[in-house]
């Protein structure tokens, strides 16, 4: 049995409800006491074994799968075992509890991820991969979570890492020797390498923004005065009727989300009350509503009608924006005024024909930041961009601060602890503690 402290996990892997297979996850070094006490002997490693798990009175809970991974070679870097049965809830749970009843405890959130970090089989950035791939709402956000996953994002910030720390070597040797001639070679190397590190910075925080729209996703405000197609357009965009469609102005007295995804960039949609001068109450809140949505908007589509234009309450309307929030005017019912559709800057389309939609969607985009780029992106979290921006904020004044060796060997530093944060170099017990209770039990 063993030792008490010791410290062996276990926890349900797959999601709660029924399943054809459930699967519980045990790690730490008590693996040989469970496996011996509920399958009568330790599996053979790596090879998938149809045995009985029994309970404490050796009656059978569940025939299925097991498979043994020694560490180091495992997913946590500890010796894994894993119990593949039926994924009934009463099933998992009787398996779960033989478990715990040995001497496992309950795994909190992500402590499975967590043990493989600190057992250095993935860093931090690669931990937060498994997350974002788990949590992934379309198939771009997906795939740029496996490449994080498979160490694309860590391998960009080890690179410039690599290259800052031959470039601290080389200041740190120019002030070690102060009484020496620098070399001009030595200056020309320095500057070399600040360049490529700083051209390298920009292409990675750039990635990095992609990235996180990949994951965040970007919130889109609809706003417009009443009857020019507002809840039409949602439900075009959406391909479904999520929105009341009517002729009667205000019939949206509230604002409807929709999540939905244009080539892979997850977005959400806001549907906002119509904005006029009203004596309805409940009218009244539901624009008050709109106003506190465009303040939260990454992008503002300003629904105009294609037959009268841009009006005097449609300028108010614009008035009212926030000036860091970009807008787009989209002129509505283009398919009954077409002649007009060359005259005012803007997007004709026609909810309700389809007319100039796919042209809407990639100005939509165009206009969030996101452009595809060649060899994909990784996925990259709100903590990653501060970091990034952190570090070129570093870099930029460790230019400025070329002339005085001291201050720019300590803005390289700081530098390099940015971007140490990213995969874990320099990272804090409570920051890891706030990453890791946001993954899921099991994982």
């Amino acid at each position: 049995m063993p030792q008490p402290g010791v410290d062996t996990i276990a926890a349900i892997a797959t999601a709660q409800g029924c399943g054809g297979v459930g699967v519980v996850r045990i790690s730490g070094p008590g693996i040989n006491y469970l496996a011996q006490a509920i399958l009568g002997k330790l599996p053979v490693p790596r090879h998938a074994t149809l045995t009985d798990f029994k309970d404490e009175a050796d009656l059978v809970i569940d025939q299925g799968i097991v498979l043994f991974f020694p560490g180091p070679h495992s997913y946590t870097g500890e010796d894994v075992l894993e119990l593949q049965g039926h994924g009934g809830a009463a099933v998992l749970h009787m398996l779960l509890q033989r478990c715990l009843s040995l001497g496992a405890r309950l795994a909190e959130p992500g402590e499975f991820t967590r043990r493989a970090y600190l057992n250095d089989k993935i860093d931090l950035a690669q931990a937060e991969s498994v997350a974002d791939l788990i949590e992934a709402t379309t198939t771009e956000a997906a795939r740029s979570a496996v490449r994080s996953l498979q160490g694309e994002f860590s391998a960009a910030i080890n690179q410039m890492v690599a290259e800052l720390i031959r470039l601290r070597m080389l200041v740190e040797a120019m002030l070690d020797f102060p009484e020496e001639d620098i070399d001009i070679v030595d200056s020309t190397h320095r500057d070399s390498l600040l360049h490529n590190i700083h051209s390298h910075l920009q292409q990675t925080l750039e990635s990095a923004r992609q990235g996180s729209l990949l994951r965040e996703g970007a919130n889109v405000a609809l706003v417009g005065r009443p009857n020019v197609g507002k809840s039409s357009l949602l439900n075009r965009l959406a391909g479904e009727e999520v929105a009341l469609v009517s002729a009667i102005a205000g019939t949206t007295r509230d604002v409807i989300r929709q999540a939905i995804q244009i080539r892979g960039v997850p977005l959400h949609i806001m549907d906002t009350a119509g904005l006029r001068v009203s004596q309805d109450e409940v009218e009244n809140m539901g624009m008050a509503r709109t106003h506190q949505m465009v303040q939260r908007a990454d992008l503002i589509l300003l629904l105009l009608d294609a037959s009268t234009g841009c009006s005097a309450e449609d300028l108010d309307i614009i008035a009212s924006f926030p000036k860091d929030i970009p807008h787009l005017l989209v002129y509505n019912k283009a398919d009954l005024w077409q002649e007009n559709s060359a005259e005012t800057n803007g997007i004709y389309i026609s909810a309700k024909s389809g007319l100039g939609i796919e042209a809407l969607r990639g100005e939509i985009l165009k206009l969030i930041g996101w452009h595809n780029q060649e060899g994909g992106t990784f996925i990259a979290r709100e903590r990653h961009l501060i970091a990034l921006k952190l570090a070129n904020h570093h870099l930029d004044r460790a230019v400025i601060q070329l002339s005085h060796p001291e201050l720019f060997a300590e803005e390289l530093r700081l530098t390099q602890q940015a971007l140490g944060s990213i995969t874990g170099k320099f990272t804090a017990d409570d920051l890891l503690g706030e990453i890791f209770s946001r993954f899921c039990i099991g994982k």
